[in-house]
C-alpha cells in the first residue's frame, strides 16, 4: 500500500523552474510514485488534490512551499523528503554562478548601475510592487507576472509614460532588444524589422519566420495581452510604433496582436498610418478594411505579415506632402448607399468615432440622420431622406443644403461626396456642386472637398468635364473608393499625437544590461546570449506576511 508524506517550508520562495526541477528529481528516487513541488497557492493546492497528493492536515500559506511525495512505503517517502535540501544545493550549483546576489532591486542596481532593464516574473500579487520599484530607478520593465491586477497595469503603464520608460506586460513573454532575446524569444539575426508584439508566440511565429526567410529584426518590444484592451488603450504598443518609428535601423514595422478592442484597433491604426513607414498589421480576427491603405498592409496569418515584411523590406511608403486637415472632423455625402458602406469599412479601421444612418456596427447608429456627429457618413439615398422627394443621383438640391450644413459646423474639415455618372442621373451634377463648394470655400478656405467620381467615357454626362469642373471648384478627384480611402486616411492620420513623453530611443539601443527578479532561467538565458545581468535572490517581503509587509511599506514610505 503506497504511502504520502508532506513538508511545509513556511515562507520559503522558490520559482517556478526551481519547483519543477526539484520535482523531477524527487520523481526520480528510489521507491517514489509521484510527488508534487508548489508554492501552496490555492490553484495549486487544487492540482495536487485532483492528482490525489494533498494530504488533508497540510495547512499551508500561499507563500509556503509544499513538498509532497508519494512512495511505495514510508522508508522511501522519509528519504526521498530528507533530501530535499541536497537536490536543492545540487540545483544551484549546476546554475551560472555568480560572486554575489543581491537580496533587493536597489543593491543589484549599485551592483550593475548600467542596467537598462528589470526583468520581473514573481507572484503576480508581488510584481506590481518590483515594476513600480524599477521605474522608481529609472530602468525599463519586462513584466512577465501574470495575474498583475488591471488597475495596477494601468497606473504602472501610466507612470512609465510619464517617465518615458516601457513596461512590456504585464504576462509578456517574449521580446528582443537590442539582439538579445527576453522571457521566451527565438535567437534571430539582427535586420530592418521590428516588431510590436501583443502575442508572445505570435511574436515568436513572426521573427522566426522573419529568420528563415533571410532578413531580420532590430526589436521586437511585447505589451502583454491586456495592453490592447479599452481600459489600457493600447499605452505601450503607442509608445512601440513611435519609438520604432524613430529608429532609423528600423525600416518597417510589423504590429501583430491577438484580437484587439474595436476602439483600440482604430487607434493603433491611425497611429500606425501616421509613422511615416511601412507597417504589416495583423490583428488576429479583426476584419482588415483591404489589403493595403498607404503605408500600411494588412496581413491575414502570422507567416503573411512575416512574409510582407521582408518583401517590402526597406521600400519608401507612400506619403502625402500636404499639411493635414486643420480641423479632424469628416463628413461623408452619399447617394449611393453601397459606396457610403464601403468607405464606412476603410475608414472605420483608423478614424473614431464614426457614425453613420447605415452603421456597420450598433455602436455607429447616428441618433438623428439630420444632424451629424464627429465623423459622420450620410447615405442620402435611404428611404428617410426619400419620403416626397427624388433620388440624389438626379437631384442634388438635399447634398447641396446639407453640405452647406456641414460647413458652417467650424468642427468641420472635409467634405467627402460621390458623383455617380450614367443613364438616368443628374446630366450636369457638377454644374450644380461646384458653384456651391466655391461658395463654402470662398468663406472657409481651410475646408477641404473629396470627390469620388464614378462613371466612364461613354457616360452622356462627359466625364472628363465634370471631373475638371469640380477641380476648378477646388475638390479632390478620386476616381474609386479604395483610393478615396487611402487619401483621407493618410490626412487624418497626419494629426495622431504622442500623448507620452517619448521613450529615449539611444537607451534602448545601448548594450542591453539587465536585472532578473524570478524565473532564474531568465537570468541564465542573459548570460549566455553576452549580456550582462545581475539575478536578484528575492524572497516575499515579511516572509509573505500581507499585513507585516503593509506596515513595512507604510513605514519605509514615511522615512
Amino acid at each position: 500500500m503506497s504511502v504520502i508524506k508532506w513538508n511545509i517550508r513556511a515562507g520559503a520562495y522558490y520559482d517556478s523552474v526551481v519547483l519543477m526541477q526539484l520535482q523531477r528529481g524527487l520523481v526520480g528516487l528510489p521507491g517514489i510514485i509521484d510527488a508534487g513541488v508548489v508554492m501552496a497557492t490555492p490553484a495549486n493546492r487544487e492540482l495536487l488534490l485532483a492528482n490525489n497528493l494533498l494530504p488533508d492536515d497540510a495547512n499551508a500559506n500561499p507563500d509556503d512551499m509544499l513538498i509532497v511525495v508519494k512512495a511505495d512505503d514510508e522508508k522511501s517517502a522519509l528519504d526521498a523528503i530528507d533530501k530535499v535540501d541536497e537536490l536543492l544545493t545540487r540545483r544551484k550549483s549546476a546554475t551560472v554562478s555568480e560572486d554575489f546576489r543581491p537580496r533587493s532591486l536597489n543593491a543589484a542596481a549599485r551592483q550593475l548601475p548600467d542596467a537598462n532593464w528589470v526583468l520581473i516574473s514573481v507572484p503576480g500579487r508581488y510584481a506590481a510592487g518590483v515594476a513600480r520599484e524599477a521605474l522608481d530607478l529609472g530602468k525599463h520593465v519586462f513584466l512577465y507576472s501574470d495575474n498583475v491586477s488591471l488597475e495596477d497595469e494601468i497606473a504602472l503603464k501610466k507612470t512609465a509614460c510619464e517617465k518615458g520608460l516601457l513596461v512590456m506586460g504585464p504576462d509578456c513573454g517574449t521580446a528582443i532588444i537590442n539582439g538579445i532575446g527576453l522571457g521566451f524569444a527565438n535567437r534571430v539575426r539582427r535586420g530592418p524589422i521590428g516588431i510590436v508584439g501583443a502575442s508572445g508566440t505570435g511574436t515568436q511565429a513572426v521573427t522566426a519566420h522573419i529568420h528563415n526567410l533571410g532578413s531580420g529584426i532590430t526589436h521586437a518590444i511585447g505589451t502583454g495581452g491586456r495592453d490592447l484592451k479599452s481600459d489600457v488603450s493600447a499605452i505601450t504598443a503607442h509608445q512601440s510604433l513611435d519609438l520604432l518609428s524613430r529608429d532609423p535601423e528600423t525600416k518597417i514595422i510589423v504590429l501583430v496582436s491577438k484580437p484587439p478592442s474595436a476602439d483600440v484597433a482604430t487607434g493603433l491604426i491611425s497611429a500606425a498610418q501616421a509613422t511615416g513607414k511601412p507597417v504589416v498589421i495583423y490583428f488576429i480576427g479583426y476584419p482588415s478594411p483591404s489589403r493595403r491603405v498607404g503605408n500600411l498592409h494588412f496581413a491575414i496569418s502570422l507567416s503573411e505579415a512575416a512574409e510582407i515584411a521582408v518583401r517590402v523590406g526597406d521600400q519608401e511608403s507612400k506619403n502625402i506632402e500636404e499639411p493635414p486637415v486643420a480641423n479632424l472632423n469628416l463628413r461623408g455625402l452619399f447617394s449611393g448607399g453601397t459606396l457610403a458602406y464601403e468607405t464606412m469599412i476603410g475608414l472605420q479601421a483608423g478614424i473614431t468615432p464614426l457614425y453613420s444612418n447605415a452603421p456597420i456596427t450598433d455602436n455607429q447608429l447616428l441618433k438623428d440622420p439630420l444632424k451629424s456627429e464627429a465623423h459622420t457618413i450620410i447615405d442620402l439615398g435611404d428611404e428617410f431622406f426619400m419620403v416626397g422627394r427624388l433620388h440624389p443621383m438626379i437631384d442634388n438640391d438635399l447634398r447641396i443644403r446639407r453640405m452647406k450644413q456641414e460647413a458652417a459646423d467650424p468642427e468641420v474639415g472635409m467634405i467627402l461626396f460621390d458623383v455617380v455618372l450614367g443613364e438616368g442621373s443628374h446630366l450636369d451634377p457638377a454644374g450644380e456642386l461646384g458653384p456651391v463648394i466655391k461658395e463654402i470655400r470662398d468663406k472657409r478656405p481651410d475646408i477641404e472637398f473629396v470627390a469620388m467620381v464614378i462613371g466612364t467615357d461613354d457616360d452622356p454626362q462627359d466625364i472628363h468635364s465634370q471631373i475638371e469642373q469640380l477641380k476648378e471648384s477646388g475638390a479632390e478627384i478620386f476616381r474609386t473608393a479604395a483610393e478615396t480611402v487611402e487619401y483621407i486616411s493618410l490626412r487624418m492620420s497626419k494629426n495622431n499625437k504622442q500623448k507620452y513623453a517619448p521613450v529615449n530611443l539611444e537607451q534602448l539601443k545601448r548594450p542591453l544590461a539587465g536585472i532578473n527578479v524570478g524565473l532564474e532561467s531568465f537570468y541564465e538565458s542573459l548570460i549566455t546570449q553576452g549580456a550582462q545581468a545581475v539575478h536578484v535572490e528575492w524572497r516575499p517581503p515579511a516572509g509573505g506576511n500581507e499585513k507585516m509587509a503593509a506596515l513595512l511599506s507604510k513605514m519605509k514610505s514615511k522615512k
